[in-house]
């Protein structure tokens, strides 16, 4: 392994606080967690308490909040189980979809004959005792976290055991920054054992490091989204979806939150005034919401389909709700136009990417604070359709679907942008290797 640079001197006062604070909240934390869990799995884990690793196996540990972050990792995930064959990869989440989702790409990066190296842990709750434990026992060579995730304790339990840090694919947005800059002390301290950052901009950079993270440890190495690669499966999928809707209008909803669906089904069926075939597709974020958007489109008087019942659009059909995991990018493929949720509701957006890789016109609301630097890029190009509310989406999804040459300049153009700005995942991958070297 290559040598480690020094880092700065934290601050352990800060840290013995927060972890204070954590034992006075463990009754509401334990309460929030209590309902991520899967069939078979102990909550245990929750406290760092996993089977030990293999005597003399070979671990890379990656941690990513939820399912975006595993669906944005992905090429990652690849480039890590290809760079390091020797070693196996634990991608731990918080949440159970999260966890659902890695188990999907450990049987989809399965090789035949081969024991898969990718699992999936529950990452613990970020008190001493169950950081330490966690650490001891999976005993990783090099430890990863995606994108604003910082755990003091779980950093701390990784620097005693002399596990080099990396955050990956670093972003802050001005949001988040503005809260941990009222915990600066423990940010620093936090970022104190981090070996090496990569961020996804300069201004995700500069925020870090007003935070106590070394410049010197810092690289702007672009977003890993861009590096997103859409598989033969999602597109053979797509594009069985798009044949059988035939040439009714189509356009996808995706990643949705409350508060959002009641707009878009408002500017649905406005838009079928018009275009009265036209079908959403609508996919809510979390799956325990399905069943409550299915009976608020009952609700609106809008046919409805499930796809995870094999239930079929029929020509009637306003709706067809895309309630299963790990699909959006191929039910993203199959529609004329795409909007992204989690902008029309307090959220800050998701990845604007995903539709744009698949070929089809990207829409959003405003609220895109969690996606900004991608989100300036794609405007840039003219790849980015902005609307303010549902109304301004109603009149906006009539007009485009109207304009089948602005939508192929859309789509073109939102392609060109993802090929332009891949580079991001070799950068890291070159990033990392100073950490622990490729095989």
């Amino acid at each position: 392994m290559a040598a480690r640079q020094p880092a700065q001197r934290g601050a352990p006062w800060a840290r013995r606080l927060y972890s204070a604070v954590l034992y006075g909240l463990a009754p509401l934390i334990w309460w929030r967690v209590w309902r991520e869990r899967l069939p078979g799995r102990p909550r245990r884990e929750r406290l760092g308490q996993l089977s030990p690793v293999p005597a003399g196996e070979r671990t890379i540990w990656l941690h990513c909040a939820s399912v975006g972050e595993v669906q944005a990792a992905r090429p990652l995930i690849e480039a890590l189980l290809a760079h390091y064959p020797g070693h196996h990869l634990t991608v731990t989440t918080m949440t159970a979809t999260g966890a659902e989702r890695v188990q999907a790409l450990r049987e989809a990066l399965a090789k035949p004959g081969e024991a898969p190296r990718l699992r999936h842990a529950f990452v613990p709750l970020d008190f001493p005792g169950a950081a330490k434990r966690f650490v001891a026992r999976l005993r990783p060579e090099l430890a990863l976290f995606f994108e604003t995730e910082l755990w003091p304790n779980l950093l701390h339990a990784c620097r005693r055991r002399g596990v080099p840090v990396a955050v990956v694919n670093g972003r802050l947005s001005p949001r988040a920054f503005r809260g941990y800059r009222r915990l600066r002390p423990l940010m620093r301290d936090a970022l104190s054992r981090v070996d090496w950052l990569a961020a996804k901009s300069a201004a995700d950079a500069e925020r870090f490091r007003a935070l106590g993270m070394a410049p010197a440890l810092t690289r702007v190495v672009g977003s890993l989204k861009f590096d997103i690669s859409p598989d033969g499966g999602a597109i053979e999928v797509s594009e069985r979806l798009r044949t059988r809707l035939g040439e009714r209008p189509v356009w996808v909803a995706g990643s949705t939150h409350p508060g959002e669906d009641e707009q878009l089904l408002a500017a649905h069926a406005r838009l079928r005034e018009t275009l009265p075939s036209a079908l959403l597709v609508l996919v809510p974020r979390h799956p325990r919401r399905f069943d409550a958007v299915a009976a608020l489109c009952r609700e609106q008087g809008l046919a409805l389909a499930r796809r995870s019942r094999d239930e079929w659009p029929a020509a009637d059909t306003a709706v067809y709700l895309g309630d299963t995991m790990g699909e959006l990018l191929a039910l993203y493929g199959a529609g004329d136009l795409a909007f992204v949720g989690g902008s029309l509701a307090p959220i800050g957006g998701h990845n604007l990417l995903e539709p744009a890789a698949m070929g089809v016109p990207v829409l959003t609301g405003p609220g895109l604070a969690n996606f900004e630097d991608v989100a300036e890029v794609l405007r840039e190009a003219g790849a980015l359709v902005e609307v303010a509310d549902g109304e301004a989406l109603a009149g906006t999804l009539v007009r485009l679907l109207a304009d089948r040459s602005e939508c192929r300049r859309l789509a073109d153009a939102g392609r060109r942008v993802v090929a332009a700005n891949r580079g991001a995942l070799a950068t890291t991958l070159e990033g990392l290797a100073t950490l622990l070297p490729g095989e």
